[in-house]
């Protein structure tokens, strides 16, 4: 097989995070590419969870599809979850101790979900346990069961360690890793590495998980063979890295010169953070570079005030945060582009409005960023693409919010956030770091920081010896309040003309790109973490005869608009598609209200879930076929 995918499912707190991170650590240390994607509730402990995961031998994955391989389920809710997930010839790995259990004992499924899933159960000819999904599985759909007595493996590790009973059961998350690994015949060294990389500090739970990792491949492969055997990966990695969208914007920023992350707790935005705090003392090779302050606030009103003094003081200065931490943010927005201070605030966007669903995803939220905060200053928003893209982006927002001395919103989502893959080792060659005119030491004295005559005044710092005047309030050259109607106009348009420099000097490639050869069809548009899913499937469209092209946009702020135009003229109109994560179409109205052109074709999806390839290829044959213009996506628990 030249991929696998799979499914982990369990209950918040069960230790399914860390089983997945075992497998596609031991994937990825065998070259493989990997995508794997956390769902969740919004509670620590109890409520379904599950993985889904995509290993590949040929290539990195840009998306995930359906259906799987391979559903491990460690409880039986996650069974009836996921059963119809399973393509056929699949395999169920099971605890044979939950066989008896009914759908209705589940009490933590949510009304609505019991009520699909009693209705999948009747479409499928099952009965309403497991042992009645098992056999319907079976015969019906060439489904094989795996099932193990999950208690009877942890009382045998519990006799081999000899360790409480209470205490082996602590393991058991690590049984379906077994399980798995079994199936596929991969090497068990890759997966001994993967457990000494999780828990290399704590050297006995690394050996029970072995032993108990070892008797359960030895159990399955002799029973079951290794009907999942991956071909040899064919990528040549040769250095890579394995992350979550978290894990590489906090490294971008760190490479970027980040000094200063002020933060409020919310997801998606807080692994960012946390792992800026296990990272704050900077060294390489036993020689100290310094270190990163990081500041959980009180609030993100303060987060972003914080960030702001810290980058009038002169070091690359950032917060992270989610919907409603930004909506509170938005004053010091305002703040900031009145003062041209050059912060970044990193958005990974979720489930909204309110609170709405804090752990799913979305891109609802780009035409509030692109206009957050009364008044009209310029702000720079720019969205990343993917995990490498990610990376680059977070050093190009410092360059940007310094040289041009402008608040930069870098735009992300769960999807991305929560998401881990392999990446290549970026190119340390492209990287460089641009602080504009900013003065370090200036004369003393008074300073004439705004001054009207360039868009973009020199900026000394805090501290460099002039002496500065910043406030809230509308000012002179010199930053002193005053309300006179010429000076407002001059400070106004000041500010503004930044946007005219920055759309003069970034070039349009860099904020908009097109994918695919000439001599296509058709035109999908997106941006965020639809370009993998959108890349798959104008492969898989190519093979069924439709060949396509995909624009990402990058920069919505300040729109690339001449290259946008240039691209959407050489496309019927008709077959013009846009592909986001939100209800309106968001920057599609975005493209007419910049360029004049409105898109008329949408593949939308607003469940929370992210966009599978098999989804959007049925959306987009469906349009292209002129049975819909509009096609909203669904699929996903």
């Amino acid at each position: 097989m030249d991929e696998v995918l799979l499914i982990i499912g369990g209950s918040q707190g069960s230790g399914i995070e860390t089983s997945s991170l075992i497998l596609t650590s031991a994937m990825a240390r065998l070259g493989y590419g990997v995508l794997s994607n956390r769902e969740y509730y919004s509670n620590i402990v109890g409520r379904h969870s599950y993985i889904h995961v995509r290993t590949s031998a040929t290539k990195i994955p840009g998306a995930l599809t359906y259906p799987v391989h391979v559903v491990a389920a460690l409880d039986a809710e996650s069974v009836f979850f996921h059963f119809d997930d399973l393509a056929r010839g699949g395999y169920l790995i099971y605890d044979t101790g939950v066989s008896k259990t009914k759908l209705r004992q589940i009490a933590s499924m949510e009304p609505e979900t019991r009520a699909r899933v009693e209705l999948n159960l009747k479409k499928a000819g099952s009965g309403d346990s497991v042992e009645d999904l098992i056999n319907t599985l079976e015969s019906s759909y060439n489904v094989k069961a795996v099932g193990l007595s999950y208690n009877s493996v942890l009382d045998v590790l519990a006799s081999k360690l000899s360790i409480p009973r209470a205490e082996a059961h602590r393991f058991r998350s690590s049984i379906v890793v077994g399980a798995v690994w079994g199936l596929t015949g991969l090497d068990l060294d890759a997966l001994h590495y993967a457990v000494d990389r999780r828990f290399g500090r704590r050297p006995k739970i690394a050996e029970a998980n072995k032993i108990l990792l070892e008797g359960l491949v030895e159990e399955v492969r002799s029973s079951y063979g290794t009907p999942l055997n991956l071909d040899k990966p064919s990528l040549g990695l040769r250095e890579f890295l394995l992350v979550s969208g978290n894990d590489a914007v906090a490294m971008g920023k760190i490479v970027g010169g980040l000094r200063y992350q002020a933060y409020y707790p919310i997801t998606p935005a807080t692994d960012e953070s946390v792992f800026h705090e296990t990272f704050e003392k900077l060294e390489v090779e036993g020689e100290s570079l310094g270190s990163i302050v990081v500041v959980q606030t009180e609030d993100e009103i303060a987060a972003i005030n914080s960030a702001i003094g810290a980058a009038l003081a002169g070091v690359r200065a950032a917060t992270s945060t989610s919907g409603p931490g930004f909506s509170l943010m938005v004053e010091g927005l305002g703040w900031a582009g009145m003062n041209e201070t050059p912060v970044v605030i990193t958005y990974y966007q979720r489930g909204g409005p309110s609170t709405g669903m804090p752990t799913r995803g979305s891109q609802a939220d780009l035409l509030f960023t692109t206009f957050a905060s009364h008044g009209e200053f310029p702000r720079v928003v720019i969205s990343s693409g993917d995990h490498l893209e990610a990376f680059y982006d977070a050093i190009w927002a410092f360059n940007i919010a310094e040289r041009y001395q402008v608040p930069v919103v870098h735009l992300l989502d769960k999807f991305l956030a929560n998401m881990s893959t392999t990446i290549p080792v970026p190119d340390f060659t492209r990287i460089r770091i641009e602080r504009g005119d900013t003065l370090l030491e200036a004369g003393n004295g008074a300073w004439k920081r705004f001054d009207k005559r360039t868009p973009i005044s020199p900026r000394p710092i805090i501290g460099s010896g002039a002496i500065t005047w910043y406030t809230g309030d509308e000012h002179n050259e010199w930053g002193h309040i005053t309300e006179d109607a010429v000076n407002r106009l001059e400070m106004y348009e000041k500010r503004w003309r930044k946007l005219e420099v920055i759309d003069s000097e970034i070039p349009e490639e860099d904020r908009a790109r097109l994918y695919g050869e000439g001599g296509s069809d058709f035109l999908l548009i997106g941006w965020g973490s639809v370009k993998g899913v959108a890349l798959e499937a104008l492969g898989a469209l190519e093979s069924k005869g439709y060949k396509g092209s995909f624009l990402q946009l990058k920069v919505f702020q300040p729109f690339p608009s001449r290259l946008v135009s240039k691209i959407l003229s050489n496309f019927d109109p008709e077959r013009v598609i846009d592909v986001e994560n939100n209800i309106m179409g968001q920057a599609a109205a975005l493209i007419a209200m910049n360029t004049g052109f409105t898109v008329r074709k949408h593949v939308l999806k607003y469940t929370g879930r992210p966009m599978y390839v098999m989804e959007v290829v049925e959306a987009v044959i469906d349009i292209l076929e002129g049975r819909r213009s509009r096609v909203v996506l669904s699929y996903g628990k």
